[in-house]
């Protein structure tokens, strides 16, 4: 049976064994998407990424992205996670290159240690009530802070739910509730205006990821949302921080700017560090017709 190369290593920290966990793959190039699947759930991390030759013009790779269950469009980490590691391997040097994915062709800055991700399309839904995302949260009403939730995005949309302070520590996912209000994944955080940091937990019930340790596109998202809800400035770069992680002991720091004007977001980035864990190879998986 043949083999493919991986590399796991932790996202958005400056030590190892913190940060959220990646598994980057490569020579993945002719396996069916079936397979690719497969390979995700063996690892059984929050996301799986596919290191893969570009196929639009412009593009220095294409990454294909997995969680245990499903494909997604676009991830922070994965892409974060995916530049530094090919980089590092010798696929292209330090500096700007270019992500293929579902979500379009979105630059990277690689770094020695990290990288800068620039998000897609910023979009913004309307007001949500905030009942629902409690519930599925495990919180009540006394617990909601500021503005109302809402969905934004920048590649891949969350709905947000801003807290108080000490609710976050207690928030907890309700399986029975997501699957009712048909709410997949949801970003609870409390935002301290002083330190422009937000203290951030991300569930995704609907993906088989009850808790991810740090999630970048929902840093992305955020910058839009605080923009749409008056708490960053209406227009210039505004500079913010989203920490994550640390009630499942994956203390996370991602560092973000959105770009606003006239009150609205028109685009955001995210950065991070990566530190290497391990290497191997895998087992290709039977392909399934």
């Amino acid at each position: 049976m043949s083999t493919l190369a991986y590399e796991i290593v932790d996202v958005f920290t400056d030590r190892p064994f913190a940060g959220n966990p990646l598994a980057v793959v490569f020579g993945a190039e002719g396996l069916a998407t079936e397979q690719m699947q497969s390979l995700a759930l063996e690892f059984n991390l929050s996301e799986t990424v596919f290191v893969l030759p570009a196929t639009q013009v412009g593009a220095t790779y294409r990454a294909r992205i997995f969680t245990p269950t499903a494909e997604l469009p676009f991830a922070g980490h994965p892409s974060i996670g995916a530049a530094v590691t090919a980089g590092r391997r010798g696929l292209f040097g330090l500096g700007q290159v270019s992500q293929e994915c579902a979500a379009g062709v979105l630059p990277v800055e690689v770094t020695a240690t990290g990288a800068t991700l620039t998000g897609g399309t910023s979009t913004l839904g309307p007001e949500l009530d905030a009942e629902p995302l409690l519930e599925v949260t495990g919180l009540t009403s006394g617990d909601h802070a500021g503005p109302a939730p809402r969905v934004a995005g920048c590649g891949l949309e969350f709905p947000f739910l801003p807290v108080r302070p000490d609710a976050v520590a207690r928030a907890r996912v309700d399986p029975a509730a997501a699957h009712r209000y048909g709410v997949e994944h949801v970003s609870v955080f409390s935002w301290d205006a002083d330190s422009q940091t937000a203290h951030a937990r991300v569930f995704v019930p609907g993906l088989g990821v009850p808790e991810d340790p740090a999630t970048g596109s929902a840093a992305l998202g955020l910058g839009v949302w605080l923009v749409a809800s008056g708490l960053l400035p209406p227009d210039g770069v505004s500079s913010y921080t989203v920490r994550q992680g640390l009630e499942i002991n994956r203390p996370s720091l991602l560092t973000c700017t959105v770009t606003a004007g006239g009150g609205s977001a028109l685009g955001a980035t995210v950065a991070g560090q990566v530190m290497p864990v391990a290497r191997g190879e895998i087992n290709v998986p039977p392909f399934v017709g």
